[in-house]
């Protein structure tokens, strides 16, 4: 699949079923979304900073191409907002997609009025240092979920999903045939019995029925 075809697929793939297909064991947790409801994807340009300090985050939007994600670890640390506003504008006007930051953000009711999609962990108006030193495209850790330059961010009012490019094809495959059996369920839901099958089934596997 190219990158678009990539795209398209994954707007129509909530994460909840990307995270269920990566065996529920990758995702990030923990984040707040501070942008309503537009819907994250885009390739991961990642950054690493001292905590409290957006100097490097300066330079990684510089680098940026259109499509990317900026991923920030900040690593959790939210004493210091690590970007705002003004970081938004130039963001937008250099074709990024969003930001996701394991620290805080401020200035969030630009980012619900611009639509700009930004996950993090708090909001803080105190603004940040800028003494670096930091490190661009390298490994990065948001709440836990290591993240590499290059991996695919998607990110809904449910949270945000990271995977490797190569995993790309089967696990919108598996998510697509997610989509279809929770399509199954719904249809049977709505017959209004008692019985339902997938839920039965569960039940008597674990021997409650």
């Amino acid at each position: 699949m190219t990158d678009t075809e990539i795209l398209e697929a994954l707007a129509r793939i909530p994460t909840s079923h990307l995270s269920d297909n990566l065996d529920r064991l990758q995702g990030i947790a923990g984040l707040q979304r501070y942008h309503g409801s537009k819907k994250l994807i885009g390739r991961a340009l990642t950054v690493k900073v001292r905590p409290g300090d957006n100097l490097w985050i300066y330079k990684a939007l510089t680098l940026g191409q259109p499509g990317d994600v900026l991923v920030i670890d900040g690593h959790g640390e939210t004493s210091n907002a690590l970007v705002g506003e003004l970081i938004m504008l130039y963001a937008i006007q250099r074709g990024f997609q969003g930001f996701v930051i394991d620290g805080a953000v401020r200035d969030c009711a630009a980012f619900l009025d611009a639509g700009f999609p930004c996950y993090a962990r708090t909001i803080n108006h105190k603004g940040p240092y800028k003494l670096g030193p930091g490190q661009i495209n390298v490994a990065v850790n948001v709440c836990g979920q290591v993240v590499n330059p290059g991996d695919w961010v998607v990110g809904d009012e449910d949270g945000v999903v990271t995977f490797a490019p190569d995993l790309a094809q089967e696990l919108i495959a598996k998510a697509l045939a997610t989509a279809q059996k929770e399509r199954g369920i719904k249809e049977e839901i709505s017959n209004g019995q008692l019985y339902q099958k997938w839920l039965f089934d569960t039940l008597e596997k674990n021997q409650l029925v």
